[in-house]
C-alpha cells in the first residue's frame, strides 16, 4: 500500500466509487497518479508514454497499426507486439495475459495486465496503478464495461 492513511482513504473513495465490484473482489494501490502513461501503455509494459489512437497524433500509437478507437485497432495493436488471442485469463506458465475491456458499444476503454502471481495490474486513466485479484473488479457500469479479449504473449519469468 502507498502513501499514508489519509492520502490512502481519500484516493480508494474514488476507485471504488468508480469501480463498486473492487472492494469485494479485492485491490490495492501499487503506485501514485502520473499523467505520464495510461492504461494501454502500462499493460505495454510502457510507463513513459500515454497510448491511444487519437486522430491528432498527439499519443504514441505503433505505426502501422488502424488510428482509430475500435476493439480491432486495439486487438491489432497488440498482436504488433506479439500477443494472439486466447480464451481465458487464467494463469498459463510461460505467458503474460492481457484484457481488454470495452463498453456496451464495443469502444475499448480500458486494458490489464496479468502479474505472474495470477493477479492483474491496471493504471486507471491518468490516476493510480492498482493490483486487483480478477477481472471483475473493473467490469460493469460504472466501470470499464466487460472484457471482450483476452490476449497472450510467451514470456520467461
Amino acid at each position: 500500500m502507498l502513501g499514508n492513511n489519509a492520502w490512502v482513504s481519500y484516493v480508494t473513495g474514488f476507485i471504488e466509487r468508480d469501480f463498486p465490484n473492487l472492494s469485494a473482489c479485492g485491490y490495492q494501490l501499487t503506485s501514485p497518479d502520473t499523467i505520464d502513461y495510461n492504461c494501454v501503455a502500462w499493460a505495454a509494459e510502457d510507463n513513459e508514454n500515454w497510448w491511444w489512437p487519437d486522430a491528432q497524433y498527439i499519443h504514441y500509437w505503433p505505426p502501422n497499426v488502424l488510428r482509430e478507437e475500435t476493439l480491432e485497432a486495439f486487438k491489432a495493436m497488440f498482436q504488433t507486439l506479439g500477443y494472439e488471442v486466447t480464451q481465458d485469463d487464467n494463469l498459463e506458465e510461460g505467458y503474460q495475459k492481457i484484457a481488454i475491456y470495452t463498453d456496451s458499444n464495443k469502444m475499448p476503454k480500458h486494458v490489464a495486465r496479468q502479474m505472474p502471481n495470477g493477479k492483474w495490474t491496471s493504471k486507471l486513466g491518468q490516476d493510480e496503478d492498482i493490483e486487483h485479484n480478477n477481472l471483475q473488479g473493473l467490469a460493469g457500469n460504472p466501470g470499464y464495461g466487460e472484457v471482450a479479449y483476452i490476449m497472450k504473449i510467451t514470456v520467461s519469468f
